[in-house]
Parts: structure tokens; C-alpha cells; sequence
């Protein structure tokens, strides 16, 4: 298999396919050779064989959008993703419970050796510290968000609600690092640092003195075309014995935080 077709034959489901980084990942998969179906709330055939519309947010939306999917999918790219200005019940509806509600329903749908990419975030670095919440959050329904946003203090004060759906969703991953081994699934997860699409001035607005601090010790922020190459190699057949893993593509961030939390200048 050459670099040029790395996914050649396979058929990928990318959500949040019409924008940002979801784009980018399908025009890539695209030209290495793969069939992408694009779903997205907003609609889009750009580099997708098929377009589904759906409101990710809402549970029987998507369970009527996998009885429409095909079967025979050999990989989904779980890229949709609300920013922290969004109302903390739909963050929380979109980034954890939808993402986890598709990806379960999905599984029958999906071949052996298949591979899931979640798109987190350097926004769950610290999701040890949210031990307890994470764990009030793995049976968290639609209808349970409202209730659960104001037991765990996971609003919208500080973009906090964005920050646990992808502590929760890092640590999702790593749960089901071998849930379906013996069908040889596979789930990985990606984490971007500030990525230059449509939704970077919500971060900046939300994170005000942080993002200053993280706009001084990084070169640049990231771009679509930084964060695509990695979803892509980890859908390849290259990476069948990477399982639970969660790869930082940040340009050094979480390094650099690493090194500042334990003396290493």
C-alpha cells in the first residue's frame, strides 16, 4: 500500500464534515483513496460521496441517521463538536452524549478491524482532576444533562462545559480500548491545541488570559491541515495495535505543560 492510497477501498463516516477540521479530514481521506459519507448539521457535498444532515444533539435524530448509514464502515472520524459559547446543555449534548450515543449504535454497522478516531481536545489535559464527574457521566442521558450541568458545576462560566466533555470523552476512549477486541475495533482519540478554523475566536473570547498565555509560548496556532494527517493515519491499517491511545497534536502545548507542572524548564 503506497502512502498516496493510504486508505484506498475504505468507506469512513466523518462527522462534522462541513467545516474546520471535519472538512479537512474529508477531502483528505478523500484523496488518500477512501469513500467518506459526510454528516454535519449544516449541508455540505464537499469531498464526500454522500451528505447526511443531522442534528447531532438530539437522540432520535441520530438513531435515524444510522438506519439510514450503510453497513460496511471501516472507520468514523468523530470530529463534530460545539465551542464553549455554545449553551453548556448542547456541549454537552453534541461533544459527549451524542458522540457516544452514533459511535454505539454504530458498531454493528461496522466491519472487523474498523477503526474509531474521537476528536478531543488539549482541553482535556486535566481530566484528572474531574475523576468524579467523569464517572457521574458514563451512563448521562439526553435527559439527564440539565441536572447533571448543575450538580457537577459543568456551565458555561469558563468554557467549563467544553473543557469536561472532552476530559470525559479522553477517558471514554480510553475505556474502550479493547471493548470490541475480538472483532479487532479499534478506538483512538486526537487532541488539537488552538486550531485556526471558524470557531478559534469562541476560545479566545471564553479563555481570555489563558489564551493570551498560550498565544506566547506557542509559534503559531494550528490549522485544519496539522490535525487531518493524524484522524487519517490513525483510520489506516497502520495503527491496528494502537488502542485507547490519546496523541497530542498541539504543536508541543501539552509538553510544555507537562514540563512547567513538574520543574522542567
Amino acid at each position: 500500500m503506497s502512502v498516496q492510497n493510504l486508505l484506498a477501498g475504505k468507506k469512513i463516516v466523518v462527522t462534522g464534515s462541513a467545516s474546520g477540521i471535519g472538512k479537512e479530514t474529508a477531502r483528505l481521506l478523500t484523496a488518500q483513496g477512501a469513500t467518506v459519507l459526510g454528516v454535519d448539521l449544516n449541508k455540505s457535498f464537499d469531498h464526500v460521496e454522500e451528505f447526511y444532515r443531522a442534528d447531532l444533539s438530539d437522540g432520535p435524530t441520530i438513531e435515524a441517521l444510522v438506519d439510514v448509514l450503510p453497513s460496511g464502515i471501516d472507520g468514523i472520524a468523530n470530529v463534530a463538536g460545539l465551542p464553549p459559547t455554545a449553551p453548556a446543555e448542547k456541549v454537552l449534548a453534541v461533544n459527549l452524549v451524542g458522540l457516544k450515543h452514533f459511535t454505539e449504535l454504530m458498531i454493528d454497522k461496522l466491519n472487523d478491524g474498523a477503526s474509531i478516531v474521537n476528536l478531543a481536545s488539549l482541553a482535556g489535559f486535566g481530566w484528572q482532576q474531574s475523576v468524579e464527574a467523569i464517572k457521574a457521566s458514563e451512563n448521562l442521558g439526553y435527559a439527564g444533562i440539565k441536572d447533571f450541568i448543575a450538580k457537577w458545576s459543568v456551565g458555561n462560566e469558563g468554557g467549563r462545559s467544553y473543557f469536561f466533555s472532552k476530559e470525559a470523552l479522553v477517558v471514554w476512549t480510553m475505556q474502550n480500548r479493547w471493548t470490541w477486541r475480538d472483532r479487532g475495533i479499534r478506538m483512538n482519540a486526537v487532541s488539537p491545541g488552538p486550531v485556526d478554523t471558524p470557531i478559534l475566536q469562541d476560545f479566545l473570547e471564553t479563555l481570555g488570559a489563558r489564551a493570551e498565555e498560550d498565544a506566547r509560548v506557542m509559534d503559531r496556532p494550528g490549522t485544519p491541515e496539522d490535525i487531518a494527517p493524524v484522524v487519517a493515519f490513525l483510520l489506516s491499517d497502520m495503527t491496528s495495535w494502537l488502542r485507547g491511545t490519546n496523541i497530542h497534536t498541539d504543536g508541543g502545548m501539552a509538553s510544555n505543560i507537562l514540563c512547567d507542572m513538574h520543574g522542567f524548564s
